[in-house]
Order: structure tokens, then sequence, then C-alpha cells
């Protein structure tokens, strides 16, 4: 009989995240956010614009494909087009939230982030939520790594 071995993970048998609708993730230093074709046409839906639209005003080109554009915002940083500072005060929202990308969806879970405990201490210092609040099981942490994985790889066969 062979012999079976499992490897688990630094994160088992789980972590703690809890949104704190700060925006750090949503802001600082100039990035990508990369959006696949089917999450373009819910957000142009959801803003009621046609996705020729969507792309102009919303959207840039970079090196590794479309992103959402950001919007200088000292002393913040560079905020998500959507991200919104003003409705909610103390807060930072994502206005199309329900309908935001596969890579806004999975953060904190990012593999580059639970790659190891220090990866993910290092993240959270930038993150409120990490390490607090609600408890995130390995198994859901696992599919919104892995999740994200996907998106990435899918990625670099071009968008």
């Amino acid at each position: 009989m062979p012999i079976v071995i499992l490897m688990s993970d630094w994160f088992d048998p789980g972590l703690r995240f809890s949104c704190t609708q700060c925006g750090a993730c949503c802001t600082g230093a100039p990035g990508i956010v990369r959006f696949t074709d089917a999450e373009a046409a819910r957000i142009a839906a959801r803003l009621n614009i046609s996705l020729a639209r969507f792309h102009a005003e919303y959207t840039h080109d970079t090196p590794a494909g479309r992103s959402l554009r950001e919007v200088h915002n000292p002393p913040h940083g560079y905020d998500c087009v959507f991200l919104d500072r003003s409705s909610s005060p103390g807060q930072a929202v994502c206005s199309l939230y329900e309908d935001r990308p596969t890579q806004c969806r999975t953060f904190p879970f990012w593999p580059e982030n639970v790659r190891s405990r220090a990866s993910w201490e290092r993240v959270a210092r930038e993150c409120e939520g990490i390490n607090r609040g609600d408890f995130v099981p390995a198994d859901q942490i696992r599919v919104e790594r892995d999740t994200q994985s996907r998106a990435n790889a899918d990625d670099s066969h071009g968008q």
C-alpha cells in the first residue's frame, strides 16, 4: 500500500481577518488591479454604462494588461478609482463591492501573502483587519489563495 503524505500549511487551522473598510488594500503605491472580461461587463452593467465607456473612463493599459485606474490622493497614495472616502466618514469603501474583481475579493489571502507567517505579518502591518475579527478556516483560505493563483496564471497568458 502506498504511503500518502499530507502536507499542511503554516496557517492550519486558520487565520483571523475582518475587513475594517480602512481602504489600505485599495490605496498606496501605484499598482495594478486586474479584472476579467466578465468582471468588466458586470462592473459596466452596475454603472449602467457601455463596456467601451467603462474601459475608456475607468481602466488603463499596463505592461501586465488592463487595470482599473487609480487616482492620486495625498496623503493616502494612489486610490482605486472606485474607492469612496466620502460616503461613510472615517471609512474607505468600495463603491462596487458586490461586483469587485477577483483580485479584490481574494485579498488578503493572495499566494504571496499566505506563503509564510513572515509574509502574512508583513501585509498585516498595512492591513488593520489582519489577525483581528472573524476566524477564517484554512480550507477557505486555500480556496481564496488558489482562486487568485488561477487568476494570476490566466493573466500571464494575456487578457
